[in-house]
Formats: structure tokens, C-alpha cells, sequence
């Protein structure tokens, strides 16, 4: 997650990359994509820009030729796109509603003092009675959030609320009535919370694929 600060999330990565492979690889050109992807192209001087549908679709059939459905949820978007032997046939992108974001989890995870990265999912597996938080807008979702906690729901079960709730607005405002296969891949930065990945299986009774270096899909 970049925390809202997304060039300073760029420059820690190019730091890491730098450490890496400095003296190692010759550097002969630079690429940019995702939601951030002029921001950031700008900011490191890209030679080209790619759009993330395009992008997406050609790093996952290096990643698995199978894949017929791509859900990506990043941290400012989420998109879903239809593929038939690797070509785009159908795609949506979700910019309206933050609630179906990565941002917004990472917000609520910290009204509510858990760590996102290392407490979240955790918590999440360990409710037997998940809150129903639906599918609402961020305004209505936070007041619902906060409504449970004052009357003392379990932590754990606000969270496990969170995980479903992320996939029933992704499911119900991104894909709508679109076809899902039955070769599902999930990416971006939000595939790293298993409660997530975990709860898109459960509501679509499928297996839901996440790659290695998922983050990065669309880098590829």
C-alpha cells in the first residue's frame, strides 16, 4: 500500500530495486502503468506509458495462457476484465466508490488500531459471524463500522465484515452481470490480504488464482 503517499512509494521501490542490481543490469529504457501511471511516469521519466487494461491482460498470459477472468483491486481502482485466449473481450473500471478499493480497507483497518499487513487477515479467519456490511457507498460503510463497534461487535468479526464487503462491492459494482469463468485470477496490491482472496472464493464457490508478484502483474 503506498499510505497516500504514492511517489514516495515509488521512490523507496526504485531505492530497493536500485540496491539490487546496481552495476548488474544496463538500464535502457522505463515504462509506466496503473492508475498512477502519468503521475509516476512523469516522475521517473518514462519512456512509455501503457494503459492498465492492456498491461494487465499481457503480464497475466505470461503468468498462466488459462486465464479466461481477471479481478485486480489496487489501491485507488479495481478493474475486471474478460479474456478469451489471452485477448480482452470485456473489461470495467470502478473510480466512483472508494469502498471497493485497497485504500479503504487500509483506512479502516487503521480506525480500528489493526495493522494491515500483519494483524488483518488474521483476525479476519478467526470470526464465526462476519458483520454484513453490504455493499454501500464509503460514507454509509464507515457509519455502519463505527454503529457495530459502539454496540461491542468482536474486532474480528468487523474485520471478516470488511474482507466481504470489499468483494461484494467489487462483484456487484465492477462485474455487474458479466460473465465470470472458471479460470479467476486475482491481482494487485489488495490479492496480498488472504481474507480477501479467501472470501471471493467462498462467495463464488471457484477457485480464485493469485500469482506470484500479483502486485506487479501488470509490470510484466
Amino acid at each position: 500500500m503506498t499510505a497516500g503517499k504514492p511517489l514516495e512509494a515509488v521512490r523507496r521501490g526504485l531505492d530497493m530495486v536500485e540496491k539490487k542490481v546496481a552495476g548488474k543490469v544496463k538500464i535502457l529504457g522505463a515504462a509506466t502503468t496503473g492508475s498512477g501511471r502519468y503521475l509516476t511516469g512523469d516522475f521517473v521519466g518514462a519512456d512509455i506509458v501503457i494503459n492498465e487494461i492492456t498491461a494487465q491482460a499481457a503480464g497475466t498470459a505470461i503468468v498462466n495462457p488459462k486465464v479466461d477472468t481477471i479481478f485486480e483491486i489496487g489501491g485507488q481502482d479495481s478493474k475486471y476484465i474478460s479474456l478469451e485466449n489471452g485477448v480482452v473481450v470485456d473489461f470495467e473500471m470502478n473510480h466512483a466508490c472508494a469502498a471497493g478499493t485497497g485504500s479503504f480497507l487500509e483506512e479502516q483497518a487503521q480506525r480500528l488500531g489493526i495493522n494491515i499487513d500483519r494483524e488483518f487477515e488474521n483476525l479476519a479467519f478467526e470470526s464465526d459471524s462476519p458483520i454484513r456490511l453490504g455493499e454501500r457507498c464509503t460514507v454509509f460503510m464507515e457509519s455502519d463500522l463505527l454503529s457495530y463497534q459502539q454496540q461491542g461487535a468482536k474486532t474480528e468479526d468487523l474485520v471478516a465484515g470488511l474482507s466481504y464487503s470489499i468483494v461484494a462491492n467489487y462483484l456487484n459494482r465492477v462485474v455487474g452481470r458479466r460473465k465470470i469463468g472458471d479460470n479467476i485470477c486475482f491481482q494487485g496490491g489488495t490479492a496480498f490480504n488472504k481474507a480477501v482472496w479467501a472470501a471471493f472464493e467462498q462467495v463464488l464457490a471457484k477457485p480464485v488464482m493469485v500469482p506470484d508478484h500479483h502486485e506487479v502483474t501488470g509490470a510484466i
